[in-house]
């Protein structure tokens, strides 16, 4: 698999983690409500959810990972 879509389904995979009991959690405890619930789920699981993006190096394409709660930049595989 490419790294590029790799790091894309990671990204995307981080962001669902998040986003879908931020969701639950918002409509539960909140009084928000109709496009409020969604926007308002999106926007944190924004913040919070880690990046992974492909980069060629010299020694060839890798995958990197930057996180709110992670100081720097992590190398992955």
């Amino acid at each position: 698999m490419n790294k590029k879509v790799k790091s894309f389904l990671y990204n995307f995979i981080g962001f669902v983690v998040i986003y879908l009991p931020t969701l639950f959690l918002v409509d539960q405890f909140t009084h928000l409500s109709g496009l409020w619930i969604p926007m308002t789920s999106f926007m944190v699981a924004l913040i919070l959810a880690p990046k992974f993006q492909a980069i060629k190096t010299s020694s060839g394409e890798k995958i990197f990972m930057k996180w709110l709660f992670i100081k720097g930049v992590k190398e992955i595989k």
